[in-house]
């Protein structure tokens, strides 16, 4: 074999960071080592993989071309060293997660996935839809729970569960007291309310932009927020109404903290996905935890 997985380590480190100080960094080998394995892996096959821009490291054509497959037949490698050390079937894996589904839903899955498979460990990132996305492409991440539409040529897109939205406001607020006197809430009402909203790129605010057509340009948004729990705080603070999940809400409403107010012509249903790299390897660990996903719902 004219080649070696190291060399294989090398050329992944330097096609994420493009950076040859970074990539050397994160493998634990000084800058020199890293680029003579670089240049020798390109000698042997008489190619060159990157494009010199400066101290950066730019992949070019043939190193994209290759990446895939070298992405592959490293995390094979890994997975067989894993069977070898551990005697297990299911390694370590690194999950991305959307806010909602990170903090109600993925929990439960890594403890459930770490009792089936013991000494197997889960590493969660939270984040929002795009983030997970990119970092699914790059390879970062093994696979991504998320709660945006997308459509990626290099993605996966399996459709995980249903979910609903639910705009909720202060037990005092207007709309709260319109809906308790069984007075239907309009068009008007909504636009007239100051609205503390996810931000922009997450699956929440695209699912809200969706199930409010038509009224979005006379929306007032006071707030765009990253973190669940802050809109809930800013909400139940009196600063406006909002809209998130039900699943982040299910508990608020049933204390009396915070209350549904509902829009029966409005369509805030959605799905939930899983998205995968469509060139990724399946280990088994990641066999195992999409099988654990579609069996949760």
């Amino acid at each position: 074999m004219r080649y070696s997985l190291r060399q294989l380590e090398v050329f992944l480190a330097i096609a994420h960071h493009e950076n040859l100080t970074r990539a050397a960094d994160e493998l634990s080998m000084s800058q020199s080592a890293a680029s003579s394995s670089l240049k020798d892996f390109e000698s042997q096959f008489d190619i060159q993989l990157f494009d010199r821009i400066g101290k950066r490291l730019k992949l070019n054509e043939q190193g994209r071309q290759i990446r895939s497959k070298a992405e592959s037949l490293l995390a094979q490698a890994k997975e067989f060293e894993q069977s070898l050390m551990q005697h297990a079937e299911a390694g370590p894996l690194t999950v991305g997660a959307t806010l909602s589904i990170g903090n109600y839903l993925a929990v439960g899955l890594m403890a459930e996935y770490m009792e089936q498979h013991p000494g197997s460990r889960v590493q969660l990132e939270v984040d929002n839809t795009a983030h997970i996305a990119q970092q699914v492409l790059n390879y970062q991440l093994d696979i991504g729970l998320i709660e945006g539409e997308l459509n990626h040529p290099d993605l996966e897109v399996i459709p995980w569960r249903e979910d609903e939205l639910a705009v909720f406001c202060h037990p005092q607020h207007p709309l709260a007291m319109k809906q308790a006197s069984q007075q239907p809430i309009t068009d008007n009402d909504l636009c007239a309310a100051q609205w503390i909203l996810r931000e922009p790129g997450s699956g929440t605010r695209q699912a809200f932009d969706r199930a409010m057509h038509g009224l979005l340009p006379r929306l007032t948004i006071e707030l765009e927020l990253q973190h669940t729990e802050a809109i809930k705080r800013a909400v139940q603070a009196q600063l406006g109404i909002g809209c998130l999940s039900l699943i982040t809400l299910e508990d608020a409403f049933q204390r009396g903290s915070l209350v549904h107010i509902q829009l029966p012509k409005r369509d805030f249903s959605r799905t939930l996905y899983l998205i995968i790299h469509k060139q990724k390897y399946r280990s088994a660990g990641l066999t195992a935890w999409l099988s654990l996903c579609q069996n949760s719902q």
